[in-house]
Parts: C-alpha cells; sequence; structure tokens
C-alpha cells in the first residue's frame, strides 16, 4: 500500500512538472505533441479496460474531440500574437491546464466503470484467434462509423463558426431580451382552447446539433414548446439564427431544414387552461427579464443564472412549473430525446412528423 501512494505522488508530482514545463517554456509543436500523446494513451486505456463497448466507443470519440479542439485552441489562441504583456504567459497556463481535460472526462463517463489497465502479455496476444476477431467484427464496424460522424462533425468547416459564434454567447449575465413581440403574445392567447401543449423533437442538422450528436448518440439534439399544433408559436431556446441573441426566441420550422434527411416529430401533452397559462406567464416573465443560452452547461449541466438555460432544460422548466412533467431528473442532464424515451407512462401523444 505504501508503495503505491509513493508511485501515485512521483505520477502526480511528474504532471505537475510537465504542466509547468508548458506553461513556462512550451511551444505549439510541444502542445501538439503533449496533447496527441495523451489522447491516445487514453484511447489505449479505454480499448484495454473493462468498460462496456457503447461506454468504450463514446469516451474515446470524446477523446478524439477534445483533442482536435485541443489543437485548435492552441493554434488559434494561445500561440496567437498577444498585444498586453503577460497574456502569453497566461494562454500558455491554461493551455497547459486543458492537457488535464481527458482525464476529468474520463472521470465523468466511466467514474464507475471497472477500467482497470493493464497490457496483454505476449503469449495473451498470440492466443487471439481469428474467430474472436470476427466476433468483434461488427464492434470493428461501429468504430469505424462512429469515427466517420466524429470527422464529419469536426471539420473545420463545421468548427470554425462554431467557434466563431462563441463570441456571440454568454453564460454569466442575461444578452437576450423582448425577442418576443406583442403580437407573438396574442398568437399564444388564441391557442388557449387548445387543451395540449406540443414538444417538438428536431434533427436539424445544424453544426451545433452534429457536434451535440457525438457526445448524446442520439439522432434527435433540439426541443422545442409550442402552444398549437401548427407550429404557429413554436419557440426554445437556441442561437438566435443571428437575428436575435442566443437565449429565448422564436423558431420557424424552415430553419430546422438543414440537411438533406433532417426530421421533426411533434408530440402533444394534455394540459388545462390553468397549466398552459402558467407556461406563457413564465414565457412572457423570461423574455422581459432577459436571457442567455446555457452553452457551458452543455458540459457542466449547470446554471449560473435562473434564465440561462439550453433548449431541453427550457422545456423540462415549463413542463416542472406548471406540473407536467412525467418523469424526474435534474434539469441539467435532460437531454431532448428524454421526452420521448422516459414517457413510461405514456403521457405524450404522438402527432406526427415533418420530413424535408
Amino acid at each position: 500500500m505504501r508503495d503505491l501512494v509513493t508511485q501515485r505522488k512521483f505520477m502526480n508530482l511528474v504532471i505537475w512538472v510537465v504542466l509547468a514545463g508548458m506553461a513556462f517554456f512550451g511551444n505549439l509543436p510541444i502542445f501538439i505533441l503533449v496533447y496527441a500523446f495523451l489522447a491516445v494513451l487514453m484511447i489505449l486505456r479505454t480499448l484495454l479496460g473493462r468498460a462496456l463497448k457503447r461506454t468504450k466507443a463514446t469516451t474515446i470519440i470524446v477523446y478524439l474531440l477534445i483533442m482536435v479542439l485541443q489543437f485548435s485552441f492552441s493554434s488559434a489562441v494561445i500561440f496567437r500574437h498577444h498585444i498586453y504583456f503577460g497574456a502569453g504567459f497566461l494562454s500558455r497556463v491554461l493551455g497547459a491546464l486543458l492537457v488535464l481535460t481527458p482525464l476529468l472526462a474520463e472521470r465523468m463517463l466511466i467514474i464507475h466503470q471497472d477500467t482497470d489497465f493493464y497490457l496483454p502479455s505476449i503469449r495473451e496476444a498470440a492466443t487471439l484467434s481469428f474467430s474472436e476477431f470476427n466476433s468483434q467484427k461488427e464492434g470493428v464496424i461501429h468504430y469505424i462509423h462512429e469515427l466517420g460522424k466524429v470527422k464529419k462533425a469536426i471539420a473545420v468547416d463545421r468548427l470554425m463558426p462554431l467557434f466563431t459564434d462563441l463570441k456571440r454567447h454568454s453564460s454569466m449575465r442575461y444578452i437576450n431580451g423582448g425577442s418576443l413581440t406583442e403580437s407573438y403574445f396574442d398568437s399564444v392567447v388564441a391557442t388557449m382552447t387548445d387543451p395540449y401543449i406540443y414538444l417538438v423533437i428536431s434533427n436539424t442538422g445544424s453544426n451545433a446539433s452534429e457536434l451535440i450528436s457525438l457526445f448524446t448518440q442520439k439522432q434527435y439534439n433540439h426541443a422545442s414548446l409550442s402552444f398549437d399544433r401548427d407550429l404557429q408559436t413554436i419557440i426554445s431556446y437556441n442561437g438566435g439564427e443571428n437575428v436575435y441573441p442566443p437565449g429565448l426566441n422564436p423558431e420557424m420550422v424552415t430553419a430546422f431544414h438543414q440537411k438533406s434527411d433532417a426530421s421533426v416529430l411533434v408530440y402533444r401533452l394534455p394540459t388545462t387552461l390553468a397549466q398552459k397559462q402558467q407556461i406563457a406567464d413564465k414565457i412572457r416573465e423570461i423574455n422581459q427579464t432577459g436571457s442567455a443560452y446555457n452553452i457551458i452547461g452543455l458540459v457542466v449541466k449547470h446554471s449560473l443564472r435562473p434564465n440561462i438555460m439550453f433548449c431541453s432544460q427550457f422545456v423540462y422548466q415549463m413542463l416542472r412549473i406548471s406540473g407536467l412533467t412525467y418523469f424526474t431528473k435534474a434539469d441539467g442532464n435532460v437531454k431532448p430525446t428524454d421526452f420521448i424515451e422516459l414517457d413510461y407512462y405514456k403521457k405524450l401523444d404522438f402527432c406526427y412528423e415533418i420530413k424535408f
């Protein structure tokens, strides 16, 4: 036990020495080599661990995505020309700390899995039969397919608009207010005789949606709310499509058509007039107080202020305040597909699907 503790202390010391060296003396090639080396090491560790295949696949995808983001961040931010004195050093410190990101991801994704890391002996490696390899064929094909999705989602032409768009966001303060007009609320009032609220789950194909799908492993990655069946009052938390600031915004179904196989699923949930009015009142309050899209919450699952949310978090909160929730989950952990998959009591009625 004492030897194990000593080894851990030594490894921690080595890690901090490496991080300090990167912060003081690192350059772009060194940062990229360290990022790549750790990514390969973590992928190997995952492959030889004992986690479920799906967990392994998800974890490997996350490591690859983190590595690409580290490469992009280091070249675009850390080693750019800095005007202010000391900014370069502070950037390198941040870049050095980013080395720990895969370790944090591992802890989040497979903390409950027994993933002891061991290398097979030469004898064990030599006894791998063709039948054993063939039995893993489907898994290999799945990994190749997932890597293809990763390559597509993290292509430069997809990532650059996302990085450029980050400057429009704020996870600390409200930046959106009044995007819903009085004519919108007049339309909501006209729907009050409709005894349903409508949940809209969409597969849009947007750059953000494709990137989120790498983490959720789901096809549908956006959730919206509508007061009417024809979706004339559809709203959600989104990026604003460069028309409004990110936050609570009206939506148009035609904007969901961002890839050839985009689709929209529409469900209805029975509600009373009082419950529907509660949701409308809360939306009006958010519209007046202000809002922002919870882009950091997609990772940390937490909001710094009440009206800073992402799409599924918003829909779940609207159902919760009106007493319409039919499953229990922390709102920061709710995925768009949860509204369908966790409907154990069959509260939802399927209305229709839109295919473009």
